[in-house]
């Protein structure tokens, strides 16, 4: 296997402050570091813990498919759409803001939440926005790829890029592989520690790589499987 990009989670961008806990895969909001501005279509990955009774009040986006994973409690989603929602640990949302929304996602509990926030460039601008959300728990189904969202209307969860995601628990000892069906696979591990290939890949750090490549779990592991296409938005 030829490793193409080994990113560290030490080298992720570290913001913290109040309410706020967060680390950026790539550049986002006052942290920017020109190395990293996102893989592909895939633009942001924010590793979020958010205080009890917090969150981020109302705010805009447009063009750009926006996926939230919720690790850890839950948080309450409002958008001018008209959806009302709360996502549990476990559940996964996916908004495709399209023309134009605004939201806001408040923490109501008395627990922290911890989430990912992960933002794709769609391959068509300017549609009309939509909301998704489904439950689909890998800790529930491990040592098996779960596919979160793809471009065809059979996917769990339909996303205007022809890119997939996948996530999965797998157990110590336990193996998956990851094959790209478009070009670049990226691997991001949310927990654990793995092996793919010759290295190590430990919570926080991600490895994007061209080929086809075994994944084998050093320890009980999380992790989010990104098969993206060749391109830059």
């Amino acid at each position: 296997m030829t490793t193409t990009y080994l990113h560290r989670s030490e080298d992720r961008g570290h913001v913290k402050g109040g309410w706020l806990d967060t680390y950026h895969s790539f550049s986002f909001g006052s942290w920017y570091n020109p190395k990293y501005m996102g893989v592909s279509v895939l633009r942001v990955i924010n590793d979020d813990t958010i205080a009890a009774h917090n969150g981020f009040g109302t705010h805009p986006h447009d063009n750009m498919e926006i996926l939230t994973c919720v690790l850890k409690g839950s948080i309450s989603h409002k958008d001018t759409m008209g959806n009302e929602t709360r996502i549990c640990a476990g559940e996964w949302q996916l908004m495709s803001a399209g023309t134009g929304i605004q939201h806001s996602e408040v923490n109501n509990g008395d627990e922290a939440v911890h989430m990912l926030q992960i933002w794709i460039h769609p391959n068509v601008r300017d549609a009309e926005p939509t909301y998704q959300q489904i439950k689909l728990d890998p800790r529930e189904q491990p040592n098996q790829w779960l596919l979160i969202t793809g471009p065809n209307a059979n996917a769990p969860m339909t996303i205007r890029q022809n890119a997939e995601v996948k996530s999965a628990y797998l157990e110590e000892g336990k193996t998956l592989t990851a094959e790209a069906t478009q070009t670049l696979n990226y691997v991001h591990v949310i927990s654990g520690k793995v092996l793919i290939g010759n290295e190590i890949v430990s919570a926080g750090d991600a490895l994007l790589f061209g080929d086809k490549s075994e994944i084998q779990a050093l320890e009980d592991s999380q992790m989010i499987w990104f098969d993206l296409p060749g391109i830059k938005p």
